[in-house]
């Protein structure tokens, strides 16, 4: 059966004070349409390396990404094909101000990305935003705010709202909800489930904390200085992990006292 995402063998290096270093080794993986996957490490483990080569962003020294049989290219070339890519796979940053003018209304912003990825024009396309905004708990008022007078999660919402306006079939999210405090964080990863049942878009969930991993996702990796060290369901690898290093993962979850 074809997976929705196939990961084979990426590989990535760069030179850091006269010395190469790999920032992702051999990584491989799977999702299946519709499925969940963590990609689990502490800073420098390389998940977020191997997240932008997934979406384009990073060119991969060798490997494979292959999206529904299909091989992607390293690096997109041209417009239609950078266009592409993006209908395929979208990403979702820690710092909505990344995705997000300071300057334009957020409804405008989720619009431009309608307006560029569909045929949608006049009320259909203002009600597509209006939807896409419902999908993520805002509504009309939020629509005409700039982005500096919503909260944090406010603001990871629209920009989650824009990824899906384009229609993927994979949401990458990197490190997403760590900048948010833990009650918002609960209200945006128990959005990120709704929105998966209700779309059917597969998840790549890029964090440094398998806590919040084990909400969203139905398996995890977990990479170390560039390497897959485990990998299995969250579930097992909470509650039996077989490397020494998830064991530190874990341990570093804080615990009520």
């Amino acid at each position: 059966m074809t997976a929705l995402l196939e990961v084979e063998d990426l590989c990535k290096t760069y030179r850091a004070h006269g010395h190469e270093v790999a920032a992702a080794s051999a990584v491989s993986f799977r999702l299946e349409e519709g499925g969940s996957l963590g990609i689990v490490g502490e800073s420098g483990s390389g998940k977020t390396t191997t997240a932008r080569m997934v979406v384009g962003l990073e060119r991969p020294d060798s490997g494979r990404i292959v999206f529904r049989g299909q091989e992607l290219s390293s690096r997109p070339r041209g417009r239609s094909e950078r266009l592409e890519r993006a209908r395929a796979i979208q990403i979702v940053f820690q710092d909505p101000y990344l995705s997000l003018d300071p300057r334009v209304a957020v409804g405008a912003a989720v619009e431009q990305v309608v307006k560029l990825h569909t045929k949608l024009a006049g009320a259909d396309r203002r009600r597509r935003v209006l939807d896409l905004l419902g999908q993520v708990g805002l509504g009309e008022r939020e629509a005409g705010t700039l982005p500096r007078r919503l909260s944090g999660g406010q603001r990871q919402r629209v920009a989650i709202a824009r990824a899906l306006a384009v229609g993927p079939a994979v949401l990458v999210l990197d490190e997403a909800v760590s900048a948010l405090d833990v009650s918002v964080q609960a209200q945006v990863l128990n959005l990120l489930t709704d929105i998966r049942e209700l779309t059917g878009v597969g998840l790549l969930f890029i964090s440094h904390d398998l806590a919040v991993v084990r909400y969203v996702c139905d398996e995890a990796l977990v990479m170390r200085s560039g390497e897959v060290v485990e990998r299995g369901s969250t579930a097992q690898l909470l509650s039996a992990p077989q490397h020494a290093y998830t064991r530190v993962l874990l341990d570093a979850i804080p615990r009520p006292a």
